[in-house]
């Protein structure tokens, strides 16, 4: 089964609102339970300190994830470098994808934006699994001014229709594609999104993920890179 990393900062009181735990309940996950160090602070230190409060928070949050229907792991780490943290454990645990954490409610809507620069098979893949059998409506999304925008998103519509997935497709014409992918969020639950970057720790540090999840409000999956569209349709 597919496995999605969901880092959490532990210490802080970070949640995972009920309705990613329910979405994620066709995958494996491991939640990444996550302390930012001061630099000068050793992590044995730290976990001296803060390790049994941050155990104890952990277990609690795998297990609403057990409940809410999924199989669930945890890991904890003490770190100084946030980003380099969740790149290794995504790679060690062979993560698929990985969460940015949001508030939502049941997801009836999934935004899934495509482009040429994404891996598209991997993201239909994920997608298929994450919906399975459920009623949840995804809204295929590319902004484009290239031909062929149309051609790619019902080959992708067709593809999740023989899998019993519900699909819309939206085109738009634009020069800025993620601008409009800004103003296509509104009215979905959750987002789907292929990893544009080289690396998941340049993902999460750039302004995209961010603006994405302010702009949904609710959580972001981003699946991790691999072909790109063009080479994956054979264009």
């Amino acid at each position: 089964m597919t496995r999605v990393l969901v880092p959490v900062e532990i210490l802080e009181g970070e949640s995972v609102s009920y309705g990613l735990m329910n979405l994620l309940g066709t995958m494996d996950v491991t939640v990444l339970g996550y302390h930012v160090l001061p630099e000068q602070t050793p992590p044995d230190q730290a976990r001296e300190q803060f390790e049994e409060r941050a155990v104890s928070a952990l277990d609690d949050l795998a297990e609403e994830f057990r409940e809410a229907g999924g199989a669930a792991e945890s890991r904890l780490v003490f770190t100084h470098d946030r980003e380099q943290t969740v790149d290794r454990v995504a790679d060690d645990v062979n993560a698929r994808a990985y969460a940015l954490t949001g508030a939502t409610g049941d997801v009836d809507r999934l935004l899934v934006p495509l482009a040429g620069d994404v891996a598209v098979d991997r993201i239909l893949d994920f997608v298929t699994e994450l919906v399975g059998d459920r009623d949840i409506t995804v809204t295929l999304f590319l902004a484009s001014e290239a031909d062929g925008a149309d051609a790619l998103l019902e080959k992708a519509a067709t593809r999740l229709g023989e899998a019993g997935i519900t699909t819309e497709t939206d085109v738009v014409v634009s020069g800025q594609p993620f601008e409009a992918l800004i103003e296509a969020v509104p009215g979905h639950d959750a987002i789907v999104i292929g990893e544009r970057a080289p690396s998941l720790s340049t993902f999460l540090r750039g302004d995209e993920a961010e603006r994405v999840a302010a702009a949904s409000v609710g959580p972001v999956l981003v699946v991790r890179g691999g072909q790109t569209a063009a080479e994956s349709l054979g264009e």
